[in-house]
């Protein structure tokens, strides 16, 4: 099933068309409504009129996280406060909050792109969409909750926390979708497990998952032990919220991102030169329909690739494909460049280890080191110490083999590693604490 069939099927020569009308409108826009892209523009030796093909994309400046924070709160705001209907804003822990605003108008797009969405992950008017995503200044509760009502489907709002309760209501209330990060889904199971309901006895058809970076091996687990179709969504809070792309149920393959909205280029993250479809490199989006707070070639620091092959869904839109890590996330070590991604791929390949685990980064004298520590499976709690110790080489073995940095494994008993009611922090910077 498709939302929109005739945007969403929309051959390439007239969606490129219909990007290129939305570009010329948006560069014009933002070059006489907002300062900083007009100082931007006038830097680079371009003017709106220069912007005659998508090609000529290449020639604007980019936008960054700390250009929003520099001009924080409302100053890439392109119009009058009196127009904005929604603010939400990051939580802003590693400086002032990046915040993003909507017209009337970009709030109904946005429900219209999240409806879209639960259709292509196989959603009706007849589901009933249990979502964890937490509400509030983050973009997730709210974006998902307004595209489940904008479809027809009925919505439990039970934002983040309260694990058993929510546990509780998954069996009461026997909702058929379930939207959340995909390690919250693992520790609602765990959760469950604990409380004696079977997750695989509950009507949960679909989970739609996102927020952060997660492995193909992760889906894995997580349609195995919920018995569910496990889909990507993708999405941002600077570029609107979740919606921007999501995988079909059809293909699991790689968001369809909505290209219809959304213009994207794939660059080298060193130089920022735009690359080839299949080339992996650094996303950039461009806001074509955004009006409260439009972004030009904003990057995303997310890992991936674009890809353009035909779907068997019928979309048109190009794919992309997981999200591997971000550059920001990436860990140099001793030299080598490391995501955790990688890290969990592996780990999670290993028989007898938990999909849980974190990533310690020391400082001993001048050198970097890196400590993981992995809960062990229920079932290898009680071995001996020295099977334990023979898991424990085996994995820093591997990491050593596949990524050629060398590491201290540690195993922990279950249960032991934090749960987060949101995004999973996977990595410990120790660093600048004298540890």
């Amino acid at each position: 099933m498709i939302f929109d069939v005739e945007m969403e099927t929309l051959p390439r020569d007239e969606l490129e068309a219909l990007q290129l009308t939305r570009l010329k409108r948006l560069v014009d826009k933002v070059y006489h409504n907002v300062p900083f892209y007009r100082h931007a523009f006038d830097e680079a030796g371009v003017r709106p009129e220069d912007i005659c093909r998508l090609s000529d994309l290449s020639r604007l400046p980019f936008t960054e996280k700390r250009d929003m924070r520099n001009n924080y709160p409302f100053g890439l705001f392109a119009v009058p406060k009196d127009n904005v209907v929604r603010i939400h804003a990051s939580s802003g822990t590693t400086g002032r909050a990046t915040v993003v605003g909507y017209t009337a108008r970009d709030v109904k797009n946005w429900a219209k792109l999240m409806a879209r969405s639960f259709v292509a992950a196989g959603a009706t008017r007849r589901d009933i969409v249990h979502n964890a995503y937490g509400y509030g200044l983050f973009t997730g509760g709210l974006g998902a909750h307004y595209g489940a009502e904008e479809l027809g489907a009925a919505i439990v709002p039970i934002s983040g926390g309260s694990t058993r309760r929510q546990v509780g209501l998954l069996h009461d209330f026997g909702p058929t979708i379930i939207c959340c990060t995909p390690s919250y889904a693992l520790f609602l199971c765990e959760t469950a497990e604990e409380m004696g309901v079977d997750f695989k006895s509950l009507p949960l058809r679909v989970g739609i998952f996102g927020a952060e970076p997660w492995t193909d091996i992760m889906r894995r687990e997580i349609e195995n032990k919920l018995d569910i179709k496990a889909i990507d969504i993708y999405g941002l809070s600077e570029i609107m919220g979740p919606g921007v792309g999501i995988e079909c149920i059809e293909a699991q393959s790689g968001p369809h991102l909505m290209e219809d909205h959304f213009l994207v280029e794939v660059i080298d993250p060193e130089t920022g030169e735009q690359l080839p479809y299949g080339e992996t490199g650094e996303l950039v989006i461009t806001t074509l329909t955004k009006e409260a707070q439009p972004l030009i070639r904003y990057r995303t620091r997310d890992i991936t690739s674009l890809d353009p092959t035909p779907c068997r869904c019928g979309r048109t839109f190009l794919r992309m494909k997981r999200v591997t890590g971000r550059t920001d996330d990436m860990l140099i070590i001793r030299g080598v460049n490391v995501f955790p991604s990688q890290i969990e791929t592996l780990l999670l390949e290993t028989e007898g280890v938990a999909p849980h685990y974190q990533i310690f980064i020391k400082r001993e004298g001048n050198l970097d080191t890196m400590e993981i520590q992995v809960e062990i499976d229920d079932k290898l709690f009680n071995d001996q110490i020295k099977t334990l110790q023979r898991l424990e080489n085996k994995i820093q073995t591997n990491i050593k083999e596949f990524l050629g940095v060398t590491t201290k494994v540690k195993l922990v008993e279950p249960r032991s590693i934090e749960r987060s009611l949101g995004k999973a922090k996977r990595v410990v910077d120790l660093r600048n604490q004298g540890a």
